[in-house]
Formats: C-alpha cells, sequence, structure tokens
C-alpha cells in the first residue's frame, strides 16, 4: 500500500519549516510521497499580502523542484468556497483506495482540530503525524491520548527538528527591508524579489 503525506497550508510564503517538516514526514515514516498541497480559502485565516494565488503555486513549484518525493498538488485550489481537509481527504480516498494517507500538522492545529470540519472522518480516513514541540511534550501527549480514545484515529508524534520560522515573520521582515536569506530557498526569494511580493527590498 503506498504511503503518502499530506503537507497543507496557505504557503505565504513556502520557506524552509515547511520542507523540513515535510523531509522529517517522509523519513520518520517511509513515506513515498509528500503531497504539497496549497489551501484555497481556509475556513480559519485570511490569505494577507496581496499575493496572488498564481504567486504562491510559483513559488511551491521552486522551492520543490529539486526533490522528486514533493508532489505539488492543485486539488483544494481547484475547490469553490471554503476548503475543509474532510472534503479533501474523501476526493483522495475515493479516487485511490490504495494509498494510506498522512496528514502533517504542528501541534497547534491539533488543539484546534476539533473545531474542524467532520473531525471523526479525518481520523478515519488519514492517521495524523503532529510535530512535536520540546516545552509541550506532555500536554500534546494528553491531547493525543484523548482523540485517539474519543475518534479512535491514529496519531504519531513526528521527531522534526524545530525550526523557528514563520510565513507571517518572513512577510514582516520583507516589509522591514530585513535579509530573509536562510529562511526559505534562495529561488524563492529571487521570485519574490523579482515580483516585488511583500513589499520587498532587494539587499
Amino acid at each position: 500500500m503506498k504511503k503518502i503525506g499530506i503537507l497543507g497550508g496557505t504557503f505565504n510564503p513556502i520557506h524552509h519549516g515547511h520542507l523540513i517538516l515535510g523531509q522529517a514526514a517522509k523519513e520518520e515514516f517511509g513515506l513515498d510521497e509528500i503531497l504539497v498541497m496549497p489551501t484555497k480559502n481556509p475556513s480559519y485565516k485570511t490569505i494577507s499580502g496581496g499575493v496572488s494565488e498564481q504567486n504562491r503555486v510559483d513559488m511551491i513549484k521552486l522551492a520543490i523542484a529539486n526533490f522528486p518525493y514533493f508532489k505539488f498538488s492543485d486539488m483544494e485550489l481547484k475547490r469553490e468556497g471554503t476548503t475543509y481537509t474532510v472534503d479533501t481527504l474523501r476526493t483522495l480516498t475515493q479516487k485511490d483506495d490504495d494509498c494510506r494517507y498522512y496528514f502533517i500538522m504542528g501541534a497547534d492545529s491539533l488543539y484546534q482540530i476539533e473545531t474542524w470540519k467532520d473531525p471523526d472522518q479525518i481520523f478515519h480516513m488519514a492517521n495524523i503525524l503532529v510535530a512535536t514541540r520540546n516545552d509541550s511534550r506532555s500536554a500534546l501527549d494528553a491531547q493525543i491520548d484523548y482523540l485517539e480514545e474519543k475518534y479512535g484515529g491514529k496519531i504519531y508524534h513526528l521527531s522534526s527538528p524545530s525550526i523557528e520560522i514563520s510565513s507571517n515573520d518572513i512577510r514582516k521582515r520583507c516589509k522591514n527591508g530585513s535579509s530573509i536569506h536562510f529562511f526559505l530557498p534562495e529561488d524563492v526569494i529571487d521570485y519574490i524579489e523579482r515580483n516585488d511580493l511583500y513589499g520587498i527590498t532587494a539587499d
């Protein structure tokens, strides 16, 4: 059975933290590929920065171009209306029942997952890989135990290096004229500068 990871988000912009998380999931759980899946209209946030959908797509493709196990997916971009994880998983599992899906998320998302649409179905259709934060392991273990008992799902710790990078911080650095080198791939930085995204000032 093919093992496929799902790495979702707004990717505004994609950065090394995203890529390291995906790579860690592949290595630790023996995943065959990682679907990098930008969301169109998430229910939990408004996409900011004046960046177009095509800009986000271009940056993702540049970031993963040299890593064949990362696969770009526009599944959620093609969907109209609000994007829900459960709908994505239903589409994937109906299309190919010979795959096992692993949904990759941060600890913050796991604490919020009961507010998502149909969380019971999410746990039924995918295993959850949650990035562990060193300072909150005991609280996270308690949340995992609670969710597994309530929904019967499988949740696993993902031992990814703790990389304190956020897309929001990158956007702020661009606006303030601070360097974003080493935060994200150089090809993505070049793209941001060429297209004058996030109010960046080229250094």
